[in-house]
C-alpha cells in the first residue's frame, strides 16, 4: 500500500519486511549505493554547533561514514547485529548499539543531530518522532534521507519495475513526522553510481521484495533482469552502467510545539 507517494505498511507487515535485513550485511554493503556529500552539507545549514550525532537504522554505515568524516562523536543504532558488524569493520571508532527509532538505548537530550537514512519507512513515524525528540537537544536537527533510482529516465523506470523498487517516491511525497518537529524542508541531489550489469542484478537481490520472495519469484526477477540488461539493453559483463540516483534529504528542527510551517523543496 502506498500513501503520499511512498510505501506505507501496517505494524505487522512493516516488521515482517524489515526483518529481511537481519542478515546479509556483507552483500548489502557491497552493492548498495552510498550518499552524496551534498546531502549532509544541506542538512547542516542553519544548525547550531554539532558535537554528538546519532545514525538510526545505520545498517552497514553508508551514511555513517559522512558523519564520522566530520570528526563528531557518532553513535549508530540498528536492530541487525549483522549490519552493525559490517559497520564496525569500516568504522571501528563508532559507538554502536542494538535498537530502533521507537526504542533508543540512549539518555535524554544527548544528541545535536539525528539522521535516519533509507529507514524511515520501516518506522512507526509518530512513535519514532517522539523518541527522537527525547534524545535530541533543544534546536537539534532531524534528517530523513532516501536514495532512489531516478525513474524519470525511461530505461531506469523499466529497471525499477523489474526490480519491484517500491520505494520510489511520487512528486508530492513528504515524510510523516510528529508534532515534536517543525520547519520540514526538502533537498534533492542527482548523482550516478557506476556498476556492472551483474552488480545491478545483485542490487535487486538486496531489496526487501526479493529477500522475502519465494524461489519461483526470485528466479523470475533474476531472469527478467538478465534479459533486460544483457539482451534488451545490449550490455556485456564488462560494461559499466551509469546508474542515476536521486537522494532526497528532509530536515526538521526539534520543537516543543506543533508543526505549522509548510514544507518547502530546496533545489
Amino acid at each position: 500500500m502506498a500513501g503520499r507517494g511512498g510505501p506505507i505498511f501496517d505494524g505487522a507487515r512493516r516488521l515482517e519486511m524489515a526483518d529481511a535485513f537481519q542478515t546479509g550485511g556483507a552483500d548489502y554493503d557491497r552493492v548498495r549505493p552510498g550518499y552524496p556529500q551534498e546531502s549532509l552539507d544541506w542538512l547542516l545549514d542553519g544548525a547550531e554547533t554539532v558535537h554528538d550525532v546519532l545514525d538510526v537504522g545505520a545498517g552497514t554505515g553508508k551514511y555513517t561514514r559522512l558523519l564520522t568524516d566530520r570528526g563528531w562523536r557518532v553513535s549508530a543504532v540498528d536492530p541487525s547485529a549483522d549490519m552493525l558488524t559490517q559497520l564496525l569493520r569500516k568504522l571501528p571508532e563508532t559507538a554502536v548499539a542494538s535498537g530502533t527509532a521507537e526504542h533508543l538505548p540512549l539518555p535524554d537530550l544527548c544528541m545535536d543531530l539525528a539522521v535516519v537514512a533509507q529507514a524511515w519507512h520501516w518506522c512507526d513515524p509518530l512513535a519514532a518522532s517522539t523518541e527522537l525528540a527525547r534524545v535530541l537537544r533543544p534546536g537539534g536537527t532531524l534528517g530523513l534521507i532516501w536514495n532512489q533510482l531516478d525513474v524519470g529516465v525511461p530505461w531506469v523506470h523499466r529497471l525499477a519495475r523489474i526490480m519491484h523498487a517500491g520505494d520510489v517516491h511520487k512528486p508530492d511525497f513528504h515524510p510523516n513526522v510528529g508534532i515534536e518537529f517543525t520547519g520540514l524542508a526538502a533537498h534533492e541531489t542527482r548523482w550516478e553510481q557506476s556498476q556492472s550489469p551483474d552488480e545491478v542484478i545483485e542490487l535487486a537481490t538486496s531489496r526487501s521484495y526479493y529477500l522475502k520472495a519465494g524461489s519461483e519469484t526470485r528466479a523470475k526477477v533474476l531472469s527478467n533482469l538478465s534479459w533486460y540488461l544483457y539482451e534488451h539493453l545490449g550490455h556485456t559483463p564488462q560494461s559499466k552502467i551509469a546508474l542515476p540516483y536521486l537522494t532526497h534529504t528532509w530536515r526538521a528542527r526539534r520543537s516543543s510545539g506543533t508543526c505549522d510551517t509548510p514544507f518547502e523543496l530546496d533545489n
